[in-house]
């Protein structure tokens, strides 16, 4: 036996059994991360494409980025606060309304209880006990309806947390775009494939990076989020580009 099975036997003794499922399970961000990630970088990337391919300055293009980088990481942090801020007043509602239905028609929410777990396979007198067991015990009655009837989980996001980690990621990913535009030693053609590159580099981390954390393939996951941040930012700078011969500048 190798030592994934040795931890994977160990991880199911009844012991350990007992003791992860007491734990309260905390929330993960990493969705917050990856979504803050690669919208940064595909906002300031795409921003800076479009100036290339509009004919401005170097200057014009970072003034522009990071102007674009802080308004709208900023507006997406509140989005995000807001998005999840929703959700747990959704769930406090859903909560209240299961509980007011519990007192004023118990007959009718034990009835709801029967018919989810009878479409679960269960009958006779294992269904009875079922029902019994989990009526007898009201957070446990709540819960169950939570989850089966509305399917809204016990786990629940921090919204403040939830949205810092959204704008940290957004700025922190968004900037590594515009790094070649703070040097002037660069010209500006050389400025904008190294941050094609750097931009393709970030693209690439976050894909693979969630996918690692989802035991997925890396490569398959770094490539399918560059091509993503990719076409953004091509249709940026041919929208810049066109403009700019339709327009003459």
């Amino acid at each position: 036996m190798d030592n994934s099975n040795e931890k994977l036997v160990k991880d199911h003794h009844p012991g350990a059994i007992a003791e992860r499922l007491q734990r309260i399970p905390e929330p993960e961000y990493i969705s917050d991360a990856v979504l803050g990630g690669i919208d940064g970088c595909v906002t300031t990337f795409a921003v800076v494409s479009g100036a290339v391919g509009a004919g401005f300055a170097s200057p014009v293009a970072l003034i522009l980025g990071f102007a674009n980088l802080l308004a709208d990481g900023f507006s997406m942090a509140i989005s995000n606060y807001e998005a999840v801020t929703t959700e747990r007043e959704h769930m406090d509602r859903v909560r209240r309304e299961e509980e007011k239905h519990i007192d004023e028609i118990p007959q009718g929410e034990r009835e709801e209880i029967r018919q989810i777990f009878q479409k679960k396979g269960f009958d006779g007198e294992t269904l009875t006990k079922i029902v019994n067991t989990i009526t007898n015990n009201r957070r446990l009655w709540i819960e169950t309806m939570m989850f089966e009837e509305h399917g809204l989980h016990k786990l629940q996001l921090n919204p403040l947390r939830s949205s810092l980690t959204t704008f940290a990621s957004f700025v922190l990913v968004g900037t590594v775009p515009l790094i070649p535009f703070l040097t002037s030693e660069l010209e500006m053609q050389q400025q904008y494939i190294f941050s094609a590159t750097l931009a393709a580099l970030m693209f690439f981390l976050i894909g693979a990076l969630k996918s690692l954390s989802l035991n997925k393939s890396i490569i398959k996951g770094g490539l399918k989020t560059l091509l993503t941040g990719g076409s953004a930012a091509s249709l940026a700078f041919f929208t810049g580009y066109l403009l700019r011969k339709l327009i003459e500048i």
